[in-house]
């Protein structure tokens, strides 16, 4: 069985941490309503993908 045979330091684990983190997802306004919406998806809020309508409110 794989055991290590020294302690990992807390310097080490912390630098393999290092990209663990919470990413910001891209967000923009939306052209029609000025509302922050996903990029590259429908606006929640008026139902349009590069102004044009998808979902009809």
């Amino acid at each position: 069985m794989a055991v290590p045979q020294r302690r990992t330091s807390k310097t080490r684990r912390d630098k393999r941490r290092t990209h663990f983190k919470l990413m910001v997802p891209g967000m923009v306004k939306c052209e029609q309503c000025g509302e922050l919406k996903l990029a590259h998806h429908v606006c929640k809020v008026c139902g349009t993908y590069k102004s044009r309508e998808i979902i009809k409110q």
